[in-house]
């Protein structure tokens, strides 16, 4: 029988482990014997760290937690690096490296917009992350907002203070577009707001269709597209979409930055999302009134008050321009391969339910959510990184209404690939959860 461990034991054995062996503890391999298939698609950081096991060795890190955060790819850590060396402050620096930083800023969102096929008056704007982006949004929005409950927090609470209309969406994704259809119908609203692709299982709408109906109906669409932007091409140009939002950090690029990309009125007759330096184009003072009469900039530098997060933007740029230099065929036949392997080999042991939304979802990302009976999640993940250096997410994923309306209220465990999975780390998992559900009795339907 597996014995699981509680958290605090997990750290005080892998500290142990390294105290014991504090030079190089004793290697061992836990990849499937044989030959494999497919390899990483580019090399990230991380790739070959070592995490030591319950029994003092070490092992190779199967990183299969990206939905939560990205790795960096090589080539994003040296445009930082490069960047780096020419560090000044940005837009208001005579100096040639202030012009240097300036310029390696304006151009990062260039090559931004390029990435997403904005528009040529698009704005794009430059935030912590996704949730920072869709915050400053529902700011900006002159009217009501229309929400899915399979959102992410960050694409749900958001809107709770402009009263969002929050609809349950179908098991089908038929009975979605229907359901969104009727609450467009019955009221007007400024806004539909839904996921590219949902965190949880990481199953794609049908964002065209979706931009179609939002327009039909007098409505703009904004998309989040936190799980979706890593994975496939998106033009704002092509398919519809009026407002994107994603972080830097789910792509390849993890330096606390993110982006709002979208049309401009919206976002130039707002309220600043900050009030400070640079977001202002002169404020004069009237000292009778003892007040401040400001005039603001139009254009993103409205939403960017203060020092921006030079770093965070090159790198995303440099995430951009990695993964359109790889291409949109090879990135989506490696994540194909993946997907369908851990699907197929999830739901080929006995007391694991991979989950899913829509019945009728023929589109995911490279992200699966499962339970396994009578296991608890994190028991789940304590159990596959102690005992076979494995990295997941367990829990709700911050998008707890549809966790619990798809019967796991105590939420699930999440794998998730990327440019760096290897077929390797997919069948060491489905290796260590199948031991995991034969040790603790297969087949057991208690949850």
């Amino acid at each position: 029988m597996t014995v699981l461990l509680d958290a605090d034991t997990v750290l005080a054995r892998h500290q142990a482990a390294f105290e014991c062996a504090p030079d190089v503890p004793a290697r061992r391999e836990l990849d499937p014997a044989g030959p494999v298939t497919v390899g990483p698609l580019a090399a990230v950081s991380g790739r070959d760290e070592y995490v030591p096991l319950t029994d003092g060795a070490t092992v190779r890190y199967a990183n299969l937690d990206y939905a939560a955060s990205a790795p960096a790819l090589d080539a994003v850590t040296a445009a930082v690096t490069a960047a780096l060396s020419e560090y000044a402050s940005v837009h208001r620096g005579a100096g040639y490296l202030s012009q240097r930083s300036t310029a390696r800023y304006e151009g990062a969102r260039a090559t931004v917009a390029e990435f997403v096929g904005a528009r040529d008056d698009d704005h794009v704007i430059f935030t912590g992350n996704t949730t920072d982006s869709l915050n400053l949004l529902a700011g900006c929005v002159p009217g009501d907002v229309v929400v899915l409950d399979v959102e992410h927090h960050a694409n749900l609470l958001p809107w709770r203070r402009r009263g969002a209309r929050v609809v349950c969406a179908p098991l089908s994704v038929g009975g979605t577009l229907a359901a969104v259809e009727a609450e467009l119908a019955r009221r007007p609203a400024a806004l539909l707001s839904v996921t590219g692709a949902s965190n949880v299982t990481g199953e794609v709408l049908p964002i065209r269709r979706l931009a179609a109906l939002a327009h039909r109906y007098g409505a703009r669409i904004c998309v989040d597209g936190a799980q979706l932007v890593p994975h496939r091409r998106i033009s704002l140009r092509e398919s519809g979409i009026d407002y994107l939002a994603f972080s830097g950090h789910k792509l390849y690029a993890p330096f606390g930055a993110g982006v709002l990309v979208g049309r401009a009125d919206w976002l130039d007759d707002a309220d600043p999302y900050r009030y400070g330096g640079g977001a202002t184009y002169e404020v004069i003072g009237r000292p009778v009134a003892r007040d401040v009469e400001v005039a603001w900039h139009t254009g993103p530098a409205r939403h960017e008050a203060g020092s921006p997060n030079v770093l965070g933007a090159v790198a995303i740029a440099a995430a951009c321009t990695e993964l359109t230099r790889l291409g949109e065929t090879a990135i989506a036949e490696h994540e194909r391969f993946l997907v369908e392997l851990l699907l197929a080999g999830l739901a080929g042991i006995d007391g694991v339910t991979p989950l899913r939304i829509w019945v009728d979802s023929d589109d995911r990302v490279g992200i699966v959510a499962f339970a396994v009976d009578g296991v608890a999640p994190r028991e789940v993940a304590e159990y596959l990184s102690a005992e076979h250096g494995i990295g997941v997410r367990d829990g709700k994923f911050c998008a707890h209404p549809i966790v619990s309306r798809l019967g796991v209220p105590d939420g699930a465990v999440r794998a998730s690939i990327g440019l760096g999975t290897t077929e390797s780390d997919v069948r060491r998992l489905l290796d260590a959860v199948a031991h995991l559900v034969s040790g603790r009795g297969r087949g057991s339907k208690q949850r």
